[in-house]
């Protein structure tokens, strides 16, 4: 499932249909803040690409974490902030039918994988949540959302686990709507040892009391099998793309693990 010729209407509506591919749609280097660089004259034709860009998330779970990065500025854009839209549309033009591949051997096991990038605002100090859904081998679900409150330590994961598996609860009441039975646990994986450890630890001490009620949801549900926590290594956390600009030397090997594919030659 691709949108390539959503992607291209989008390029050439912008007039970078003859620019120059890049590799990253973000750089690592680059950050955003509210208040760095100027007003732009028309705020509306940023507001305008940004919201395009929303709907190309549909399948270019890829350009999640920049296209989110970009709608926080909404409001009040500056010109460092399209310049990050410029660098979006050339990496777009490398690879504009890039989409999902649903494949008809999936089985029905949902993997998933949870992560956090903690305080990485500059304006704000919130943490980001990023996770990923599998059915099988097919990506069905993700996210990229600033969280809500400042997160200290740990918490920032616990809360990325918290929102993961909420969205695993509602796939599993879907499956049910359809008559569709399972009983095997979901398999979550965490790069955190710390949240990892408060998940099965049903003991809390006062310098835990600061996380919320809600995300000891993540607790109940591994007491009742819906989930089950296991560790995973950083370099093999396929949330990390929804949380934080990746480099040139490791995007590809992401895109290839979520498993987004290209039928078309470039333009």
């Amino acid at each position: 499932m691709n949108q390539r010729k959503y992607a291209l209407s989008l390029l050439e509506d912008a007039g970078t249909l003859a620019t120059k591919p890049v590799s990253t749609p973000f750089d690592p280097i680059v950050k955003l803040q509210i208040h760095k660089g100027h007003p732009l004259q028309d705020p509306s034709s940023y507001r305008r690409l940004v919201g395009r860009l929303l709907y190309l998330t549909i399948s270019r779970p890829d350009i999640c974490y920049v296209v989110q990065q970009l709608s926080l500025f909404m409001a009040h854009p500056l010109d460092s902030h399209y310049k990050a839209t410029l660098r979006v549309r050339h990496y777009l033009k490398g690879s504009p039918a890039q989409g999902l591949f649903f494949s008809t051997t999936s089985f029905m096991k949902f993997s998933a994988f949870s992560d956090s990038d903690w305080a990485c605002c500059l304006d704000s100090r919130k943490s980001i949540t990023g996770f990923c859904i599998f059915m099988g081998p097919t990506l069905i679900s993700w996210k990229t959302k600033n969280q809500n409150t400042v997160s200290r330590s740990s918490t920032a994961e616990y809360r990325a686990l918290g929102s993961l598996v909420c969205e695993l609860q509602w796939l599993q009441f879907l499956l049910v709507d359809l008559h569709i039975s399972r009983t095997d646990p979901n398999s979550v994986y965490c790069d955190n040892k710390s949240a990892i450890y408060l998940a099965h630890n049903p003991v809390f001490h006062e310098r835990n009391k600061h996380i919320e009620i809600d995300c000891h949801i993540v607790r109940e549900k591994i007491q009742s099998k819906l989930v089950h926590l296991l560790p995973v290594s950083s370099s093999s956390q396929l949330a990390d793309a929804f949380t934080k600009p990746l480099p040139s030397s490791t995007i590809q090997t992401f895109i290839h693990k979520l498993g987004l594919c290209d039928l078309h030659h470039p333009t």
